[in-house]
């Protein structure tokens, strides 16, 4: 990365000529400790035990926790607070843009939340469905005490299971990232969705919702207000996404109500990966409406989950074309059996 020397970069956002998309760059990001220096390794040693940082009995109770669930008003159930290693840093107050030759730059100004729930051992899907509501209560509290902040645009939902999807630390924990750009997958899904409802004068998550009713071969889990399927068009094997089967286009309007369904799918999936398909690592993300004051009523908000069940090699890398070993009908019956 290039800078002067009176020049010291926290994080900064650069922009791609060609395809108009920011890369992040974040000098905190390689500090980070990994606590899964072993491949695959599911058991953890008593030792190992001792040393994670996001235990009850060695995380410290700090000023700058910025939420905390408390379980018979004492003892915490779910805490959040800042990432020790952001990918972007509060500390810079303004975007700072300039040109560095052709190339646009700005200051990586935003927000990186950790959330963490209280027992090593359990993750969601071995979670009470109150408990799993609550992460996602969790999820809705920050994202509206982060959508107004100066300069934040967007901001990013997600959760890395196994060391293969990116986690560093094996106790369950989720990631909270306000920034000042909107991210590339979820520009190219808003401009998707915006297109096909000038062409069709209706919600393309709609419109797949209702085919997905009708012939229910790709149908994982259904309540009254959610729907989880494995995409007609998946991107990678078992891929699945949970849609609220009503039209909402913004995440953080979500209702007490539709949180425990939301709940009771995400735990489902979940579930249904880890026993049925031999707890594979995985990436669980939300994609909403942008927070930077345009509508977008055209949009319809879900989650996606993405399990670490392909390797990209030179097709993938050289076109941006996935290949996917299994047809979507097929996983969706082993996610459901």
């Amino acid at each position: 990365m290039e800078t002067n020397e009176k020049e010291k970069i926290f994080s900064q956002l650069r922009k791609d000529l060609v395809s108009g998309t920011w890369v992040i760059y974040s000098t905190e990001r390689k500090k980070r400790p990994d606590f899964l220096k072993e491949e695959a390794v599911k058991k953890e040693s008593a030792e190992d035990l001792k040393k994670c940082p996001f235990c009850k009995k060695n995380i410290l109770d700090q000023e700058e926790d910025v939420l905390v669930y408390l379980k018979n008003n004492k003892d915490w159930s779910l805490k959040v607070f800042p990432n020790k290693f952001p990918a972007l840093c509060s500390d810079y107050k303004n975007i700072n843009s300039r040109e560095h030759g052709p190339f646009e730059v700005i200051d990586g100004v935003g927000y990186h939340e950790v959330l963490v729930t209280e027992d090593h051992q359990k993750d969601i899907p071995e979670m009470e469905i109150e408990r799993v509501a609550e992460i996602i209560d969790a999820y809705q509290d920050r994202y509206l005490a982060l959508m107004n902040r100066k300069h934040i645009k967007y901001i990013s939902i997600f959760k890395n299971y196994g060391r293969e999807a990116g986690a560093s630390i094996k106790h369950p924990h989720s990631q909270i990232i306000a920034m000042p750009v909107i991210d590339p997958d979820v520009f190219r899904s808003l401009s998707g969705s915006e297109n096909y409802y000038k062409s069709h004068l209706e919600c393309v998550h709609c419109a797949m919702i209702e085919w997905e009713k009708e012939s229910s071969k790709r149908i994982v889990f259904e309540n009254e207000e959610f729907m989880a399927i494995c995409p007609f068009v998946s991107r990678v094997p078992f891929e699945m996404r949970i849609y609220p089967k009503r039209h909402v286009s913004y995440f953080e309007r979500i209702t007490d109500e539709q949180k425990m369904e939301l709940a009771e799918a995400m735990k489902f999936c979940l579930s249904k990966l880890k026993k049925n398909l031999n707890d594979p690592a995985y990436n669980l993300f939300l994609h909403t409406a942008p927070c930077n004051g345009q509508v977008y009523d055209h949009y319809h908000w879900h989650f996606e989950i993405f399990p670490k069940t392909n390797t990209w090699a030179g097709l993938e890398l050289s076109t941006g074309i996935e290949v996917c070993s299994i047809i979507p009908e097929r996983a969706a019956t082993i996610l459901r059996e």
